[in-house]
């Protein structure tokens, strides 16, 4: 027993002393129990197979996926418009809608996604946004609306099931997570305004290597573009792009083809209902595919007439969306390339470079002194120092930067694919996610919970709400899945020894003769202080079996002990490093370590003491 606890105890130090990565820490921990034979091999890996591990590993991807089509972000940001100039209002919607995320997919995945429209909106609203960057890590936490909305949620039902009694319901926590954003928002309304009103909450921004797309975009005047399309009198229908050489007759230059019908290897670049692909010498025009062209109005207008099309002369950059953007980027995307000194291109033509044959990307452009050069472009020589603007699928594009000797590709073409989100994918995330949640709620539906979160993730790749299955994996935070997995195991440990016991004696023996209350209110500080200095994972893996000794041991119901625990490892708001979302809203909000003891201590202490009180009447003992 001893050695077990020292096992954890030391642990429980290394967790707090943050030096060791956590998910090293534990896995030491577990050779540390099969090194002194207190587990066996199967024993020891039983966390990696359980359904609580496997279940976030699925609600890594499914919030992977909302994140990278949009919908979060599209639902958020409208909603916040509600809010108009008023800071009271803006703050009251930022503890609403993030909470209400919160509780469907993770709160740091939440606050990364809410930091940036909360502060653009701060700054066209003229408020201050370090008055809402605290409040709305703190929300993030909060939201524990769901089963899923924390990992501590599910290991309290883990505890449960495996300790004979019956698991909890998909919204078994709603009830409490509408007190802890009840409570947090009267609580932080006075608290803001008496300690962060007056923190410098200007944005500065940061410096960018690179331009970002919408800068190239307006550079090379790629918003100057017009529609045409293809009618069945069309003398150009059956014809290819090469065919026609529209750049060499008419000085105009195709960007892209947008097809109704569904084809082979389509993209988009531009936003709309109807799949696109990027230029070919290939491509077969046919009827109703829309031309996007660039070039002068007049040269458009005679090209629509030799060819019988169907002109729509209004700018195409007038097709925006309701943030403004006249274009988007999915599979297409865009970057510029510096010519070397050294380069053959040097003095070949656009057309003899071939770059649309070798690398399958188009020129759009050329920067030359400060001057742009986009007409007549195959006949243009290249200099050395000549910027390029290419178009291609970011991997052909990201090809580019293999080949430094001919030139340089400026920014990082993966990293600006990243941060694209595949926004027409986002109606299908939405489907699933509700999918999803109907299979965890309705009990007619013959599904376990971890099944369905199998089923929504895998939906998602396959119906191409990622890019690819790589970056559905790299959704994964794997130190978390690592570190609950090798921690669970460490509560077998406990009752195995008669650790676990003993604690819970000690527990009861203290404050068990005060009655459930003061018992449960030990737990609960225990697990708040304890949050403090290690994850509020952790914390709820080696505090959920103590909780349920301590209650069986009294007689009492387990259920609002372990919710008190679950709500205990959540709510910790007093230090910037006790749970992810405070440290990320910490540089944007030019918080200090007392500004969190100002606000977060006396709203986690409310918290505390209201929770003692109202989970019994929830959950009766």
């Amino acid at each position: 027993m001893w050695i077990t606890i020292a096992i954890l105890v030391i642990s429980a130090a290394l967790f707090a002393n943050g030096k060791v990565r956590s998910d090293i820490v534990a896995l030491c921990a577990l050779c540390a129990l099969l090194v002194f034979q207190i587990l066996t091999p199967a024993e020891a890996l039983s966390g990696f197979s359980n359904s609580v591990v496997i279940m976030m590993v699925g609600l890594f991807v499914v919030g992977g996926a909302i994140f990278q089509t949009g919908l979060a972000k599209m639902i958020s940001s409208r909603i916040l418009k509600l809010a108009g100039k008023s800071e009271t209002r803006l703050f009251l919607l930022v503890m609403l809608v993030t909470a209400g995320i919160g509780g469907f997919v993770s709160n740091t995945g939440t606050v990364a996604l809410m930091l940036p429209i909360v502060v653009s909106l701060a700054a066209s609203a003229n408020l201050n946004a370090s008055r809402l960057l605290m409040p709305l890590a703190f929300a993030s936490s909060m939201g524990l609306f769901t089963l899923i909305a924390t990992p501590p949620n599910l290991v309290i039902h883990e505890q449960l099931v495996s300790g004979g009694f019956d698991g909890l319901s998909f919204f078994s926590f709603f009830p409490v997570g509408l007190i802890c954003v009840t409570v947090g928002t009267i609580v932080l309304l006075p608290l803001t305004k008496w300690f962060l009103s007056n923190k410098g909450g200007k944005d500065g921004k940061k410096g960018q290597s690179g331009k970002s797309l919408n800068e190239l975009v307006k550079e090379y005047g790629l918003d100057n573009l017009y529609r045409l399309k293809v009618l069945n009198t069309s003398l150009l229908k059956g014809k290819s792009i090469v065919e026609l050489d529209v750049r060499r007759k008419y000085g105009l230059n195709i960007i892209e083809v947008r097809r109704n019908k569904n084809e082979s290897a389509q993209s988009r670049i531009l936003k709309g209902n109807a799949p696109q692909q990027i230029t070919s010498p290939h491509i077969k025009l046919q009827v109703d595919d829309v031309l996007y062209v660039r070039g002068t109005a007049e040269l458009v207008e005679q090209f629509a007439i030799a060819y019988q099309l169907e002109a729509q002369m209004n700018n195409a950059s007038q097709e925006k969306d309701k943030e403004g953007k006249s274009l988007d980027f999915y599979d297409i995307g865009i970057a510029e390339i510096v010519l070397m000194p050294s380069s053959k291109l040097i003095n070949q033509t656009v057309q003899e470079c071939g770059f649309r044959a070798k690398f399958n990307v188009n020129v759009l452009g050329i920067r030359r002194n400060n001057e742009y050069i986009w007409h007549n472009l195959g006949e243009e020589r290249m200099h050395s120092g000549d910027v390029l603007l290419v178009q291609g699928t970011w991997a052909n594009i990201d090809r580019l930067s293999h080949d430094d000797t001919e030139w340089v590709v400026l920014g990082q073409p993966l990293a600006e694919a990243a941060k694209v989100t595949l926004d027409y994918k986002a109606p299908i995330a939405a489907a699933i996610m509700v999918l999803m949640v109907c299979m965890m709620v309705f009990d007619f539906i013959p599904v376990a919970p971890v099944t369905a979160v199998i089923i929504a993730g895998l939906l998602m790749v396959l119906t191409g709400c990622f890019r690819n299955v790589e970056a559905a994996y790299k959704t994964i935070n794997w130190e978390s899945i690592v570190l609950i997995a090798a921690m669970m195991p460490m509560s077998m440990a406990l009752e195995k020894t008669g650790a676990s016991e003993y604690i819970s004696n000690t527990l009861v023996s203290g404050l068990g003769v005060y009655g459930p209350f003061a018992l449960m209110a030990g737990i609960y500080f225990t697990t708040s202080l304890m949050t403090m200095f290690i994850s509020n994972t952790a914390t709820a893996v080696l505090l959920a079996p103590i909780a349920m000794n301590s209650a069986m041991q009294i007689g009492a119901n387990p259920t609002p002990f372990l919710f008190a625990v679950a709500v205990g490892a959540s709510m910790c708001f007093a230090s910037p490093f006790s749970t992810p979302p405070n440290a990320l809203v910490m540089p944007a909000g030019q918080y200090t370590f007392m500004d969190y003891i100002k606000v977060g201590l006396p709203l986690q202490i409310i918290m505390g003491i209201v929770m003692v009180f109202v989970l019994p009447l929830l959950f009766p003992f």
